[in-house]
């Protein structure tokens, strides 16, 4: 597959929400919730299931789990959260892709075009970058605790996995959304410990960003992003050098 290594992303993403336990926890409950309205036994509903083992793997409480589910199922009242995905351009020509989950539309549609604008970045129309990406399950196992390449990529093809690809420090399974759930509770089953689970947006190519006043500006839009409540998760194409 081609693509580039989404781990240090992943790893970034996870150390600002071990700075923001609170603001990770309120955006996973909202994912739970929307799970839970298509039913709130996890065994019968698997997208519910993949939501609450995403939560664990953050050392969410089990109450503060069962909360989520049973707003999501109405019995806590009626919170009728709506997923909304917005699409556009930051600077340098760099296509995002914005996933948020909110009971106000007009809200979250404000705050995401004024984090657009303030960045130098621009909104666009639903589809406009949504055919630059493929959507599919990622599962990130790091290179430790003794994981044998061979067992594992037995394990993940089995279940139906797409493809597995050894990078650095760490192991990415591919696998079509319909095809996730099963991979990842096939690699839970078997002991196999994941640093990361979850459907995401690959890019079929990337733009580099060559100009540092743009690296700033998406940086400073991606901070944005991951500090707004109602964002669930964001994508890019953007390539970005490294500061030497």
């Amino acid at each position: 597959m081609a693509g580039h290594s989404k781990w240090s992303n992943i790893k970034n993403r996870k150390g600002k929400a071990d700075a923001a336990r609170g603001k990770i926890f309120t955006k996973i409950g909202k994912e739970i919730s929307i799970a839970a309205k298509d039913g709130s036994d996890p065994e019968l509903n698997s997208r519910l299931r993949d939501a609450i083992a995403k939560a664990k793997s953050n050392n969410m409480p089990n109450d503060t789990i069962q909360r989520a589910i049973k707003r999501g199922s109405g019995e806590l009242g009626n919170i009728n959260y709506e997923e909304v995905i917005y699409e556009g351009y930051a600077p340098g020509g760099v296509a995002i892709i914005v996933n948020a989950l909110t009971e106000n539309r007009n809200r979250t549609a404000g705050d995401i075009r004024y984090i657009f604008d303030k960045n130098g970045g621009s909104l666009g129309n639903s589809g406009c970058v949504g055919w630059m990406f493929d959507k599919k399950g990622l599962i990130i196992v790091e290179k430790k605790d003794g994981i044998n390449e061979d067992e594992l990529i037995m394990l993940a093809l089995e279940a139906g996995a797409e493809d597995l690809i050894a990078e650095e420090d760490s192991y990415e399974i591919y696998t079509e959304p319909t095809a996730f759930s099963d991979v990842r509770l096939n690699l839970e089953n078997s002991g196999i410990k994941m640093a990361s689970a979850e459907i995401t947006m690959i890019p079929q190519n990337t733009v580099q960003v060559t100009i540092k006043e743009d690296t700033r500006r998406i940086n400073k839009m991606f901070d944005m992003l991951d500090d707004n409540d109602d964002v669930k998760d964001f994508y890019h194409n953007g390539d970005f050098l490294e500061e030497g």
